[in-house]
């Protein structure tokens, strides 16, 4: 496998002015020094001269309205990174047609140590809708002592390059899917455990269909997109002597749903301006609960609304897929078929998530004989890996073992 390490760019200056060198950062010992010198010399790595932030015609004027920046999303990202105790190195890299993703790689201090370094199956973790690599603060550590970790945001989310995409949902989801390819082309992996969570647990699976020699394990975690939309169903339609009666919404129900279709889904946090991030705050304090034991403050919502409050991208395909309530209009759970009876699946739940797991039941049942297994995890909501991290880690460890 190439090692892309040696492309990766040296610190740059954070801002003109009278900043100190992270070599005098890295002149303190105290222990609050030594975590800012972390900080800084991972914020001095992630400004990249030529990253700039990208505006479009009469739109160059929402900057001032939403308080928010490429700068800014960098300077909330390298926060929630400076706690990463292994070797970290993040770079952009460039697809065939410019287009860049914002890639991290998490390797073991001491596996240099050993013989078989760089012989394990990296695992590649591929983050939901609204996400980036920020939020797998608490699992990177622990999931890079045996193999080498990657993981990016995807394409049209967090600091990769915001394209257009199609309307067309399978054009759109053609897009996402095409984009990890070339993603790992550029970075020589041959093979890789792959492992995606909610929006990416549905491109990961759409992915290993396409490039099944590519993937020795596939992860889903709390994956959406799965099931079949349920039909209404009608009166009497329960048999003889049934009381099922039609839930049908009401008048002012439907008006509501055709007129937010017409919007992308994070549309308010953006038309909210300043008070988009009271907003992320106010509708997701969960966020802050989940890594409070990082962060004493809002970061986690900064970066949430920082990676959410960007021009629309990834968004925009992401609402191509789907159709009103969440559902996929092109459901994975009709192609799962199509996974080769050889690939092992392992899906993952949280118990307390709003995705059901019976879905994965019918995974099960889909795919006969082949290797497939579901495991829950006890008190973790859809954000598994955030809300039980231990137990979450031991088990994709675990199940990373059984590759090599």
């Amino acid at each position: 496998m190439k090692d892309p390490t040696h492309e990766m760019n040296p610190d740059k200056k954070l801002l003109k002015g009278n900043v100190p060198t992270s070599t005098q950062y890295r002149n303190w010992n105290t222990p609050v020094s030594k975590m800012y010198s972390r900080y800084a010399s991972i914020i001095f790595s992630l400004f990249d001269e030529t990253d700039t932030e990208q505006t479009s015609g009469n739109w160059s004027w929402w900057p001032s309205w939403r308080p928010t920046s490429m700068t800014l999303l960098k300077s909330a990202e390298a926060k929630i990174l400076a706690y990463i105790q292994n070797d970290v190195w993040s770079r952009f890299v460039t697809l065939p047609n410019q287009n860049r993703i914002w890639t991290l790689k998490v390797t073991n201090k001491s596996a240099r140590k050993h013989k078989d370094e760089g012989a394990q199956t990296p695992l590649v973790m591929i983050h939901g809708f609204g996400g980036g690599v920020g939020l797998w603060i608490r699992n990177l550590d622990a999931l890079s002592r045996s193999r080498p970790v990657y993981a990016f945001d995807l394409l049209g989310f967090g600091r990769s390059s915001h394209p257009s995409f199609p309307s067309d949902a399978s054009l759109a989801e053609e897009q996402f899917v095409t984009s990890i390819e070339q993603w790992r082309q550029s970075l020589g992996l041959e093979r890789m455990i792959l492992l995606g969570h909610s929006l990416g647990g549905y491109l990961a699976t759409s992915y290993t269909i396409q490039y099944p020699e590519r993937v020795s394990h596939l992860i889903l975690v709390d994956a959406w997109g799965f099931p079949e939309r349920p039909q209404p169903q009608l009166e009497g339609s329960g048999g003889q002597g049934s009381e099922v009666k039609r839930l049908s919404p009401s008048r002012w129900g439907k008006a509501l749903t055709s007129v937010f279709s017409l919007f992308n889904p994070l549309a308010f946090f953006r038309a909210a301006g300043p008070w988009g991030p009271g907003l992320v705050n106010r509708f997701r304090p969960d966020f802050k609960r989940k890594f409070e034991n990082l962060f004493d403050d809002d970061t986690m919502t900064q970066y949430i609304y920082h990676c959410n409050a960007q021009n629309p991208s990834g968004e925009v395909g992401f609402k191509a897929m789907f159709e009103s309530m969440g559902w996929a209009k092109r459901p994975m759970v009709q192609r799962v078929h199509l996974l080769p009876p050889s690939m092992p699946v392992s899906i993952l739940y949280g118990t307390l998530s709003w995705v059901d797991p019976s879905t994965g039941k019918t995974v099960v049942q889909i795919r006969g004989k082949s290797p497939t297994s579901i495991t829950l995890i006890k008190d973790a909501s859809h954000h598994v890996y955030a809300d039980q991290p231990e137990e979450f880690n031991r088990v994709v460890e675990s199940i990373c073992n059984t590759v090599d």
